[in-house]
């Protein structure tokens, strides 16, 4: 799969990982609205992208997964014989969850599904790896962090599998890791891990030491388990382990895990990239000389009898022959015939992959293709690509090649324990799959055909939409990309003429949208003649090369068509920017620009360009001949960069971007052609931004972005030129790290995303493309809750317009209607005994409607409310001990202990606790977390001073979880040690701190601290 590298974002709210500190206060914000929005894939039939492990349950019929080495994790659906994805609510922060290197699916509880998560064991990837747990088959997971990272897009992914459960006993499971972390064991259904001391070898294997991504330690690459040395609830005796390591590379235990030692007379040389053992008693493994799932050019397979030890080479081509210029990958028994196996060629490539199959016990073999007088090829199958057309590749190969191939890196090889004429096979384009497998023993022909079939994992590089032609052209890494006459059917090939392996960048002339340009990298090994930038004049649908390029690059980078397409600009990935006005005949290089600037053409005036780099923009209005640096300030001068211009609208330029490690970040405006640019300050952050239709009665083009508006996450559209945003995804849809947003110019409210790893969506607002039949809005939209008001409800009228009150909320979670408000017509009474509820201050809530703009209202608490909540009240309590009770110290040190007692899971990033102190000297603060049971880079926190001081409290420190935290279910608990420090380590007095207790010295009910479910309190009693 391609290997986009993603670059976590460090929340700039608030901190700590290890001793790291934040020292600042932040300033409330209100969620934006929402618009309820469908979300499908594009498709393409097909998948597009490495399919490295096939996982079906041993004890349910039909009960499969699927996993991606960046596309997240698949499940099988057998009604209409589709794969259903089950992590598309990975986010922009815990993005590596797509990256999945291990799964597990349960044979003695079938609901129970775990994934091993991460996608880089280098530095492309800050964080640790986890293991994800889900008790329904992958419809939501709990999640547990490592500590260490997991390489879901590492060399040697097809290995497997590495995570395990026992069949016996299944709430023990291990995971074998990368990078000299070894073997790890859970006890407890995957909730803790502990490594499994005894256990000798970590692995040795290095791809390539001269080189970042290939030069971690593969480690360990299978666990085995025999079923027959358990029974039902006692937990399995003998495990077998594959360890990358040439020279001993396979372990057993026969006291369930305790003790390790290496099988005697196993074969050296090889790594073990399967190891399955039959009904029989063979353990088979299939060995390379490399990781794979690109390299290998030797390889064995072997079978040891498990009870009496011997081993035999059973390979199909003997790794001395000069035939045998591959390794060995899938490999699978039939569990209704244990001496039935098959083994794939991992990386033959040429002239095809091989399957062989064998009936008895490997003694001989059957290929399923052989020469027949070279170069003729005789086959044993037919191949149906009618799903995914565009398998040819546009390739027509001179024999013995063929198009369609069987594959290539056909990592896993699976026939279904239930059927035996049913086989899944994955490769590095897809999944194919066969349903009369046995033929194969009869001498007919086994019939293969796609079956990846709601599997959409390409990488997205650039998409566009012309008001005219196909609603959508893509530029897609690895498969060149494709043109979409219907979003949801497979087209019936890839952009070609050129056929790049990346298609790169994409435009389209606005004024004469059926010509497009094109550009990628060409093989010019293949073809010196070839060009890395192509044209179309029927809207992608034909395309030719052009008939020059600038001289001496390698292509790439990104273009842009002038309004009329009379021009281009190209900004090469090596050489710099160019601009041709004689339809790619000639090339001269642009001046002004900096090499690889991003790039924009106005989509009105031909002669206007716009572009930037290094924080800087810059304008052309000679067709690209030069460049006039911008006088505008302020702008990122590192990170993601995305600049571009609305059609319809000389002079109107948009610029979203920004670092995650610091500086300006968000989403800039021009209306000037790039003169001034103004920042939309309630955009925290932008990356992308798209336009689309205007909405209705507007003459405005709707805008899209990818960014964080009110510290939310999201995809987020403006009908308003960004005066006003509604969020256009839940948290079920987020796709992880997306590449780009647009918009469609003939659909209102229609978006399309790009992602890295699962291709293409299409977002459609729910009633589709129809005005709102006006906007909602309450009055008052403030009030006051407190003594003042005699602690009464608090009344609120609204105003509807033909919408309907759909829910209030405050912050994510939603108001009980008939107890905490009520409704009688067009008015909305707030009860006394939900406002009792709340802490002083403010608190907002969003009332949503059916369609339009949320309205939000807000509550001032203040002074003392009728009640409140000490121990036994609310969903949470709350135990702490101070870890330094000296009467005055430079740290406050405290221990805390947050337990759900309540009774429906409570997800983390709702929690917050209050620790309230005296600041002794007004000084900005740091706090450190020390330890967290949920792992230190998920707790954040900030400082606030409190409104109305006490003598024992002026200030608190709030303590919150990130998303990636998890959930609470009921009765369990997360534990963190944090301490509090003033920048210039100047001391505090303790002794008068309302929150601090100088007995307790272990974990006791701590009421003088406060914790919150959504801003709502559940524990404690404020000073």
């Amino acid at each position: 799969m391609t290997k986009t590298k993603s670059r976590l974002r460090i929340a700039c709210l608030a901190l700590v990982v290890g001793g790291a500190s934040w020292t600042g206060m932040i300033a409330p914000t209100h969620a934006a609205p929402s618009d309820e929005y469908t979300w499908k894939s594009v498709v393409t039939g097909g998948g597009g992208g490495f399919v490295p492990g096939i996982i079906f349950n041993e004890t349910e019929k039909d009960l499969i997964y699927a996993r991606t080495d960046i596309g997240g994790a698949y499940r099988w659906n057998p009604a209409n014989e589709s794969w259903i994805p089950l992590t598309d609510s990975v986010g922009w922060e815990d993005w590596n969850k797509n990256g999945v290197d291990a799964l597990a699916t349960d044979p003695v509880d079938p609901n129970r599904v775990y994934i091993a998560t991460g996608t880089y064991t280098n530095s492309w990837d800050k964080h640790n790896g986890q293991i994800m747990r889900s008790t329904d088959k992958g419809n939501t997971w709990q999640t547990t962090k490592l500590p260490f990272k997991v390489g879901g897009n590492m060399p040697g992914r097809s290995m497997g599998e590495r995570l395990t459960i026992d069949p016996n006993k299944n709430n023990i499971l291990f995971f074998g890791a990368r990078s000299g972390n070894g073997l790890w064991k859970s006890s407890d259904f995957g909730a803790t891990w502990s490594k499994v001391s005894g256990f000798p070898n970590p692995g040795t294997y290095v791809q390539d030491p001269s080189n970042e991504y290939t030069s971690d330690i593969v480690g360990l690459a299978w666990i085995t388990f025999d079923k027959k040395t358990g029974s039902s609830s006692k937990a399995t005796q003998t495990i077998y382990v594959g360890v990358a390591d040439k020279k001993q590379s396979v372990y057993r235990s026969t006291d369930g895990g305790t003790t390790w030692s290496a099988v005697a007379g196993q074969p050296t040389g090889y790594l073990p990239h399967h190891g399955v053992l039959s009904p029989d008693g063979n353990l088979y493994i299939s060995y390379s000389d490399g990781a794979g799932p690109y390299d290998g050019t030797k390889g064995e397979l072997w079978k040891l009898n498990t009870a009496s030890g011997q081993w035999t080479n059973i390979s199909p081509v003997a790794s001395s022959s000069a035939d045998n210029h591959f390794g060995y990958g899938g490999l699978t028994v039939d569990a209704q015939k244990p001496g039935t196996l098959m083994v794939a060629t991992l990386n033959a490539w040429w002239p095809d992959e091989t399957i062989y199959r064998s009936t008895d016990s490997g003694a001989t073999w059957s290929p399923i293709w052989e020469f027949d007088g070279y170069p003729s090829r005789k086959l044993k199958y037919n191949l149906d690509i009618s799903g995914a057309p565009w398998l040819t590749f546009n390739a027509n190969p001179a024999p013995p090649e063929v198009s369609p191939k069987l594959g290539w890196m056909i990592g896993d090889l699976e026939i279904d324990p239930f059927n035996s004429d049913h086989m899944l096979y994955g490769t590095g384009a897809t999944i194919y799959g066969s349903k009369n497998l046995t033929n194969w023993d009869k001498g007919d022909k086994l019939d293969i055909s796609v079956a990846a079939k709601g599997i959409e994992e390409t990488a997205i590089l650039d998409l566009v939409s012309p008001p005219t032609g196909a609603p959508l052209v893509s530029a897609v890494g690895d498969v060149s990309g494709f043109r979409h006459d219907d979003l949801f059917k497979a087209p019936a090939k890839m952009l070609d003429n050129p056929t790049f392996t990346s298609s790169e960048s994409i435009d389209y002339a606005e004024l004469n949208p059926s010509f497009m340009a094109r550009v990628g990298k060409a093989d010019y090994k293949k073809d010196p003649n070839a060009k890395s930038i192509g044209f179309s004049n029927d809207g992608g649908a034909n395309w030719y090369k052009a008939n020059s390029e600038p001289s001496g690059t390698a292509g790439g980078g990104s273009i842009a068509v002038a309004a009329n397409g009379n021009g281009l600009l190209w900004s090469t990935s090596d050489k710099g920017v160019f601009y041709s006005k004689t339809g790619g005949n000639s090339w001269t290089a642009s001046t002004g620009i900096p090499a690889n600037a991003k790039i924009a053409s106005d989509r009105v005036n031909s002669n206007k360009y716009y572009a930037f780099a290094a924080g800087k923009i810059y304008v052309s209005v000679d067709g690209g001949a030069s460049f006039t640096a911008s006088t505008v300030t302020g702008l990122p001068s590192v990170g993601n960069a995305d600049i571009g211009a609305v059609r319809g609208a000389e002079g109107d330029v948009w610029f979203a971007g920004g670092s995650e490690d610091g500086g300006p970040y968000g989403l800039w405006h021009s209306k000037d052609s790039g003169v001034t640019f103004t920042k939309l300050d309630h955009v925290q952050e932008a990356d992308f931004v798209g336009f689309g239709k205007a909405a209705p009665n507007r003459t405005n083009a709707t805008v899209f972005i990818v960014g964080k508006i009110d510290g939310t996450r999201g995809f987020y559209r403006s009908d308003d030129t960004g005066a006003n945003w509604v969020r256009i995804n839940d948290d079920k849809h987020q796709y992880a790290r997306v590449t780009t947003i647009i918009g469609d110019p003939r659909v209102y409210g229609r978006a399309y995303l790009g992602t890295n790893g699962r291709g293409i969506l299409v977002a459609d607002r729910v009633g589709g493309d129809q005005p709102s039949t006006g906007q909602a809005s309450i009055t008052p939209t403030a009030a006051t809750y407190g003594v003042a008001n005699g602690n009464s409800d608090i009344t609120v009228k609204l105003t509807l317009n033909g919408n309907t009150l759909d829910a209030i909320k405050q912050g994510s979670v939603t108001l009980s209607k008939g107890e905490d408000y009520t409704v009688s017509g067009e008015t909305v009474i707030l009860t006394n005994k939900y406002l009792s509820k709340l802490p002083k201050g403010e608190t907002t809530l969003n009332f949503h409607f059916s369609t339009g703009n949320d309205a939000l209202f807000t509550i001032t608490v203040k002074g003392d409310t009728p009640s409140e909540p000490g121990t036994g009240e609310g969903a949470l309590k709350v135990q702490s001990f101070n870890g330094n009770i000296s009467a005055t110290s430079n740290t406050i040190s405290s221990k805390f202990k947050i337990t759900n007692t309540g009774s429906s899971p409570v997800s983390l990033a709702d929690v917050t606790l209050r620790y309230y102190y005296t600041i002794n000297g007004e000084k900005s603060q740091n706090f450190f977390t020390d330890w967290s049971s949920i792992g230190t880079e998920n707790v954040i926190a900030n400082f606030k001073a409190l409104t109305n001081a006490k003598p024992s409290a002026d200030s608190y420190a709030e303590i919150g979880f990130k998303s990636a935290a998890g959930s609470l279910e009921p009765g369990q608990s997360v534990e963190l040690q944090t301490r509090i420090s003033k920048a210039d380590w100047s001391n505090y007095t303790q002794t008068d701190d309302y929150s601090f207790n100088p007995t307790a010295n272990s974990l006791q009910d701590s009421t003088k601290i406060t914790a919150y479910l959504s801003g709502i309190k559940q524990w404690g009693i404020e000073p």
